[in-house]
């Protein structure tokens, strides 16, 4: 891994504050720290930051930092703050770092092939590991891993173990995590059609009352009603007698 040559400068003051002058006059807010020293504000020229390290593939570029007055310090690029809204580089932390000695980094996994699960069984390739972290000397990082998973069948897993080691780097994830697994297709929720009258059956009214019911059945007419009609005939009845009678007497 070449190292990156970038210029830098000491910040008189930290802080919000001095941050935001920083920015404001095209420069990104950042701090070294590392081999148990103080750590130190610096500030970088936004522009020049991002044009040297715009051809760089990986995740851990190494950058020779110049201070000026024959302060250089070599350092890996630690953390890189963007702005949610404006996608800007906010801050910055630099690692000091000696080129003799290993480091424990993380780097991305790539997978390489398609698994037999996926390719005659139609399952689902999962990505349970984006990261693994390795122990190695800083210009021997590697830029990714690959992982081969076109063996991988429906319900089978493949673990940090069964990894092949690489050259010039150990892995120190642990060997038990999970780094993909091949899962069976989400089965598709069948309904059952209704088997046929039922439909007809369940949609069709009662009829209250209907033609033929009996007395006491549901929906046939009340007894008291057929009462109350018959009471009603008498009554007419009692009144015709009484007209007759009163006619006599005259």
């Amino acid at each position: 891994m070449s190292v990156i040559q970038l210029k830098g400068q000491r910040r008189e003051g930290v802080g919000k504050g001095f941050a935001r002058k920083a920015r404001a006059a095209g420069q990104i807010p950042g701090v070294v720290y590392g081999h148990g020293e103080t750590p130190v504000p610096v500030a970088v020229d936004a522009r020049e930051f991002e044009v040297a390290l715009r051809g760089f593939k990986g995740a851990n570029p190494i950058v020779n930092l110049s201070m000026g007055g024959g302060s250089d310090v070599t350092a890996l690029v630690r953390d890189v703050q963007i702005d949610p809204l404006t996608r800007g580089i906010v801050h910055l932390d630099f690692q000091h770092i000696s080129l003799t000695e290993q480091i424990e980094v993380e780097v991305p996994v790539h997978f390489v092939g398609t698994p037999v699960g996926v390719k005659d069984s139609g399952g689902i390739l999962e990505h349970l590991l984006r990261m693994l972290k390795v122990k190695c000397l800083p210009t021997a990082i590697p830029t990714g891993i690959d992982v081969d998973v076109t063996a991988l069948n429906i319900g089978e897993n493949l673990h940090v173990s069964d990894l092949q080691p690489g050259t010039g780097y150990e892995i120190v994830t642990d060997a038990d995590v999970a780094v993909a697994a091949v899962v069976a297709p989400a089965a598709e929720e069948v309904v059952a059609a209704p088997v046929e009258g039922e439909a007809a059956t369940a949609a069709e009214p009662e009829v209250v009352g209907a033609k033929g019911k009996k007395e006491g059945e549901e929906g046939a007419p009340a007894a008291s009603a057929k009462e109350g009609g018959k009471d009603a005939k008498d009554a007419k009845e009692g009144g015709k007698d009484a007209r007759e009678t009163k006619k006599e007497k005259k």
